[in-house]
């Protein structure tokens, strides 16, 4: 039986901390060529352990693997767990059983990984999930559509097939836009040459309509490439603001990156990496070296949080153990001010982050992926929230 009580993790401090905290502002980072462009590489990021008035909550224990989750109008949250499960939480449990079972080629990286639900959910149903398969000896990534029936889902249906995949490499976050279109991250499946194919679906960013079609205003014609040019991009949301879309993306042994998503421009993978200033490629707004292993990746929003906090993009690091907070320059948000990394090594490998409907920001730990050291009770999904007033 999964322990789902909600655990409080961290010391709190006085609410006078928390509206001191909340009132301080971040000094601007140094600019360079490309407007609206910052080298983050010169930003050091400010350690936190745990910031003053926020706490850490368990929501559930001892899954395997959770890599993405997504959150029903009526209160449930849906976890994927890339062995091939998704796994339900309903009333603050964790179900024994599985909402669904997937079937999936799970090696090294692979499996089952993003998951979203239609915008229309409420009538239709429909939830959408990314995953790795084989097809004799041939590795693809299929993003299919399931029906929701409450406490499972089936009538498994493909909407898009044979993106190339592989043990590593395969993207595979999705998300619906705010203009109501489908967006899946493709990673190049450990061929870079892929990425600067415009004929192959890997190495990109595509954008569909709920059915896997091409919409008529993409940058293409014929085409469900959005952007191109990447390498395993794992982490995408939208600004609360601007409406421009972010994504995070691996890199190589430098130069794990945060981009703004344009339309048809090219992010220079293989041959680029980081700022380069070549106008033919899009420049990331932050490029890390050493590389953390950047994954999952969300904006806070809402009034949960103090308003210094509000449209930072909060990202996930496996191999550097930490969220980090990334405070972005008003009034375009296409430069950075300052990043500060939370909770280094306090929970282990992170994968997802998403924010709830809630108003608090959840995230998973990936402690039993294989290349961490599981703690008791994982893997976990568990959430930042204000702590309450001693």
């Amino acid at each position: 039986m999964n322990r789902t009580s909600s655990l409080l993790l961290a010391v709190i401090l006085p609410a006078m901390a928390l509206l001191a905290w909340g009132c301080q502002t971040s000094s601007p980072g140094s600019p360079v060529a490309g407007e609206g462009r910052a080298d983050a590489d010169t930003i050091a990021a400010e350690e936190v352990n745990m910031p003053p008035g926020l706490a850490v909550e368990t929501v559930a224990e001892e899954l395997e693997v959770p890599w993405d989750l997504a959150f029903a109008p009526d209160g449930r949250i849906l976890v994927t767990e890339r062995p091939g499960r998704i796994r339900l939480i309903e009333g603050g449990t964790l179900q024994e059983d599985p909402y669904a079972d997937v079937e999936v080629y799970h090696r090294s990286e692979a499996g089952l990984m993003g998951i979203a639900l239609h915008p229309e959910f409420d009538s239709n149903g429909y939830l959408y999930v990314c995953y790795t398969y084989r097809e004799g000896r041939n590795t693809f990534n299929r993003i299919a559509r399931l029906t929701d029936h409450g406490y499972f889902a089936n009538s498994h249906h493909a909407i898009l097939d044979r993106i190339p995949g592989a043990s590593r490499h395969d993207g595979c976050r999705i998300r619906f836009g705010p203009d109501g279109y489908l967006y899946a991250t493709t990673g190049d499946a450990i061929k870079p040459d892929l990425a600067q194919d415009l004929d192959s679906l890997a190495g990109k960013v595509l954008r569909m309509a709920d059915d896997g079609s091409v919409p008529h205003d993409n940058p293409f014609p014929d085409s469900l490439v959005f952007t191109w040019g990447h390498r395993n991009p794992q982490g995408l949301d939208w600004h609360p603001e601007t409406g421009e879309p972010f994504i995070t993306e691996h890199g190589p042994d430098r130069d794990d990156e945060i981009n703004i998503l344009e339309a048809g421009r090219n992010y220079g993978w293989p041959g680029v990496t980081g700022v380069s200033g070549d106008t033919r490629y899009s420049d990331p707004i932050v490029a890390l070296t050493p590389t953390v292993a950047i994954a999952g990746a969300a904006f806070i929003s809402g009034d949960r949080f103090p308003l210094a906090w509000r449209g930072n993009l909060a990202f996930a690091a496996l191999k550097g153990s930490h969220l980090q907070r990334v405070v972005l320059e008003p009034p375009h948000y296409r430069s950075v001010a300052s990043r500060q990394t939370l909770f280094r090594d306090e929970f282990g490998r992170i994968r997802a982050v998403v924010m709830g409907p809630d108003g608090f920001l959840y995230f998973t730990t990936s402690n039993k992926d294989g290349r961490g050291s599981p703690q008791d009770g994982d893997d976990k999904l568990l959430r930042l929230v204000p702590a309450p007033p001693r």
